[in-house]
């Protein structure tokens, strides 16, 4: 289990693909959709 071991995390990292073992987004929060930005005021104005 280290760098040639594709199923361990170490291994996907190596090779440069994602799995259970390594998630694409770990920190990624779920459910929240951003708040939507106000237009600028200088740009309302013209």
């Amino acid at each position: 289990m280290g760098k040639g071991d594709v199923k361990s995390r170490k291994g996907k990292i190596t090779k440069g693909t994602y799995g259970n073992r390594r998630p694409r987004a770990a920190n990624k929060k779920t459910g929240e959709a951003a708040a939507p930005t106000p237009p600028k005021k200088a740009e309302a104005a013209k």
